[in-house]
């Protein structure tokens, strides 16, 4: 799991650290197996459902993300795996998770991006229109990658830095692909087509479009998954600042013209 591999590369440790979202406890069982397993002293795990917590050998708190239980600086760490984009207010979400760590405390999170889907997206939308006559969104938004900093410094936390990983999927048809999603519980719940199911023939267009535009010579179709990591720390006197605006001692011209000289020079 990338969140464990980042936390094993930080030389330093964790006594109190929470899994926001943690669902059947990957991140748990990841860390146990790691190196960084050493680093993380109380792990506490929590979801919004209670039943995802339960049977586990773990602290646990049933806990919604977007109304977080824990106290103001309170907290070394918050790790946060494909649970955020289920929030309606991220950003207010991320100002609870900045408040709640101590000062010099880490955020590493990962949310789907705005890529996600994107070919279910269109032919969902294409498919209702052309039966329907109108159309309603039937996968959920997702943060813009190209947003993805901004949002950790709206929140008020230093040092951010964004990582964006493209997946692609392959899958036989588009049912197969729907039935993984409900497997993983991750099904659309927009309000705005709240009681309106989708018809099967908008299903059977929305097939045809999917096979005729984003299929391999295999006949197998692909679905795109974006996934945004985030990390950024709690504010710290002692964290790294930059320097003040004027106070560089080489020109950017001088420097960037000595590394065309040593180019030229090996060339």
């Amino acid at each position: 799991m990338d969140a464990v591999e980042r936390l094993e590369a930080i030389l330093r440790e964790f006594p109190v650290a929470v899994d926001l979202g943690a669902r059947d406890g990957a991140f748990a069982r990841a860390l146990k197996l790691s190196d960084a397993a050493g680093k993380v002293g109380l792990l506490i795990e929590t979801d919004l459902s209670a039943a995802m917590l339960a049977g586990r050998d773990t602290v646990r708190v049933a806990a919604d993300e977007e109304q977080l239980p824990f106290a103001d600086n309170s907290l070394d760490l918050v790790v946060s795996t494909l649970a955020l984009h289920w929030t309606n207010d991220v950003v207010g979400t991320l100002v609870q998770i900045r408040r709640a760590l101590k000062p010099d405390g880490l955020f590493i999170g990962a949310l789907l991006g705005g890529s996600t889907l994107t070919e279910l997206r269109q032919v969902l939308l294409e498919a209702e229109a052309q039966v329907t006559g109108g159309a309603a969104p039937r996968v959920s938004p997702f943060a813009d990658a190209s947003d993805a900093a901004g949002l950790l410094q709206r929140a008020g936390f230093a040092l951010p830095v964004a990582d964006v990983d493209r997946v692609t999927v392959r899958y036989p048809h588009i049912f197969a692909l729907l039935a993984d999603l409900r497997a993983m519980g991750e099904t659309n719940a927009p309000a705005e087509h709240a009681g309106r199911s989708l018809r099967r023939a908008v299903l059977e267009r929305a097939a045809q479009l999917y096979a005729e535009r984003f299929s391999g010579p295999d006949g197998k179709i692909t679905a795109t998954f974006e996934i945004l990591t985030l990390t950024g720390w709690a504010p710290h006197e002692r964290q790294q600042k930059p320097l003040p605006r004027g106070s560089a001692k080489t020109h950017l011209g001088d420097a960037l013209a000595a590394i065309r000289a040593k180019d030229e020079g090996e060339a």
